[in-house]
């Protein structure tokens, strides 16, 4: 077992900036979660990053913004920038159910405490750090601020508000992942200060400056006054015409999906009062050595000490987990992994995979078990495009919805071969695939009949070996007028599944259970399709847990469709339940088994003209 020091985590505090004998920073990071030295945290990706560079960096997590502002000021000014990490979740999801109730617990603070954030720390973090220091660069980071670049609905305050770049006050915001703009922007501003004797600190960096040496930084954005557009821009319909014209809304987001999920993309261009917000187009996809550096930085893996004693839940889900890729190509409509992460899939070496195991085995409470070998989806591993010609041009937003794209490679081997080398090592009894199993591409049929081979390999493998009593799978509906809007394959598909995984079972002489997920009240759901759902369900013997009530949150296809009533895509009207009535009407069909529920259901079959249901759900009366 590795003897750790304080000095192995990132500092903290003045005292560990002295322990490290710096006299000064040159980035400092905020982070609305507990700091967690570990990959799947993001402050600590971009804070190893930087580190790597050679740059002196400090973490401040979860600082009090509600008394004297202390933490605000106790590591001083830094050389370079402040860089906000809100957190690894939204902060409205993080602090709010979809019925806009109060959470009781935060995964991502010790001891699942739930007041150590504020709402929107991006915007909260951003104006003190600019009342205390005007004149230091802020760039903003994390989901929270990638996924609000643009003009968004925000569900929680019931309004569309425009790039949080504009309510905070940051100077820019770096979207989707952000080790390679983070370090390119660190090491231009580094070259600023060395015009000058290398002792000013970021305030040689006028405003202007900082624009001017971010303006071509890929995946950057800004807020510009005079602005020319170039050829190959896509400008958007201004702020101002979205909160007139709901359509208008709709149709921008289109192109913002889009230009997220191309190869090589357009920088966009949208007015908001007198000044426009520049979103810069991304880098290319990742290559695997540039993944598996990020991976293989020092991280300790562990929480830091100052929380000795203390529970950190997000922490606890993910300790004994390998992340194997980045990306995910399903293009659901409710997601944004592909809006921050995007569509093409970057994989992770073998060798980079295996090393992180083996840290793993190290950790004192290792007892031998993985609780996953996954990413976004469990099974895109090393998917991509046969020809990548193909993809450079595609701007599909799904490369398996509305059918798998013919160019997709759906070669399970690579991941079977992962499976087995983590399998083989000493000290793994067992390792658990805990992420998303899309089944879809279980069920693809190539013409390659030796990807065929592997497919149905890895289904026998996967559920004979790698499920812990349960496997997750999510189908979200039955209704395929629902599915479409969703993006996802028809329900048959998992009727299909259904009786792969109950014949595996039965021949590997298994009980284990097929857990199905669902969402009620998302565009396009009425009553009527949930009622239905209860009815499949019940007849394929399902008492529904793993259920939810559609959320909207900024930047996807059904939060778009759900505020403005129109499907960005067509431009079509969607009906979506949008009243607390419509949408308990629609939650309570998940729990249709429940004896409570039952005569608000029958009221409601009889309300909805649906009264043939009833028996189908409760028997001859």
């Amino acid at each position: 077992m590795k003897e750790y020091r304080l000095t192995d985590w990132l500092p903290t505090t003045k005292k560990e900036v002295e322990l490290r004998g710096w006299n000064e920073l040159d980035v400092i990071l905020f982070s609305g979660d507990a700091y967690v030295d570990h990959p799947s945290f993001g402050a600590a990706v971009i804070g190893r990053i930087l580190e790597a560079e050679g740059l002196r960096i400090a973490i401040i997590p979860q600082p009090n913004w509600r008394d004297d502002l202390r933490d605000f000021k106790k590591l001083g000014r830094p050389r370079l920038f402040f860089g906000i990490s809100p957190g690894c979740m939204d902060s409205m999801v993080n602090k709010y159910t979809a019925n806009k109730r109060l959470r009781s617990d935060d995964a991502y603070t010790p001891d699942a405490r739930p007041d150590m954030r504020p709402e929107y720390p991006s915007i909260v973090y951003t104006q003190i750090l600019k009342k205390l220091y005007p004149d230091v660069p802020v760039v903003l980071g994390g989901i929270e601020a990638s996924m609000r670049r643009l003009t968004h609905y925000d569900y929680w305050q019931d309004r569309v508000r425009p790039s949080i770049l504009i309510d905070s006050g940051a100077d820019s915001l770096i979207y989707g992942m952000g080790e390679k703009p983070v370090v390119e922007l660190a090491e231009r501003l580094k070259r600023k200060l060395a015009e000058t004797d290398g002792t000013v600190p970021a305030t040689v960096v006028t405003k202007e400056d900082f624009k001017q040496l971010i303006s071509d930084i890929p995946k950057m954005v800004y807020l510009e006054k005079n602005i020319s557009s170039q050829e190959g821009d896509i400008t958007l319909f201004s702020h101002e015409e979205c909160l007139k014209d709901k359509k208008k809304e709709a149709a921008n987001f289109r192109h913002i999906e889009e230009e997220s999920n191309k190869y090589a993309a357009s920088r966009i261009l949208q007015k908001a009062g007198k000044q426009t917000v520049v979103v810069n187009p991304p880098y290319p996809p990742l290559t695997e050595a540039e993944l598996d550096r990020s991976f293989d930085l020092p991280y300790t893996r562990l929480p830091h000490p100052k929380y000795k004693g203390k529970r950190i839940p997000a922490y606890d889900m993910i300790k004994f987990s390998v992340n194997l890729h980045r990306g995910c190509f399903g293009g659901c409509a409710f997601c944004t992994i592909s809006a921050h992460q995007g569509k093409f899939i970057v994989s992770r070496s073998k060798e980079s995979i295996l090393k992180e195991v083996k840290a793993i085995t190290e950790l004192p409470d290792f007892k031998g078990y993985l609780s996953d070998l996954g990413g976004p989806s469990a099974n895109m591993y090393r998917m991509k495009g046969r020809d990548e010609a193909v993809c450079r041009k595609c701007k599909r937003p799904s490369c398996i919805y509305p059918k798998v794209c013919p160019n997709l490679n759906t070669d399970h081997r690579p991941l079977l071969d992962i499976y087995h080398a983590v399998d083989a090592l000493p000290d793994i009894k067992k390792s658990f695939i805990g992420s998303g199993v899309r089944y879809d591409l279980l069920l693809h049929q190539s013409k390659d009949p030796n990807i065929n081979k592997s497919t149905q390999e890895y289904t026998r493998e996967l559920i004979a070996r790698h499920v812990s009593g349960r496997l997750k799978v999510a189908p979200e509906h039955t209704s395929d007028n629902v599915l479409n809007i969703m993006r996802k394959p028809s329900f048959n598909q998992f009727g299909e599944f259904k009786k792969i995984f109950d014949r595996i079972n039965r021949e590997e002489g298994l009980r284990q259970q097929l857990i199905p997920y669902f969402i009620s009240s998302h565009p396009g759901c009425k009553e009527e399709d949930m009622a239905e759902l209860a009815v499949i369900t019940k007849r394929l013997d399902f008492h529904l847990e793993q259920v939810q009530d559609f959320t909207p949150t900024p930047m996807t296809v059904a939060t778009e469709a759900w505020y403005t009533g129109f499907h960005p895509y067509t431009l079509e009207p969607v009906f979506s339940a949008k009243t607390q009535r419509e949408k308990l009407a629609q939650r309570q069909f998940f729990f249709w088994y429940k004896p409570e529920e039952r005569k608000n259901i029958i009221n409601e079959l009889r309300r909805i003209g649906r009264t043939d249901l009833i028996d189908k759900l409760y028997g001859k009366r």
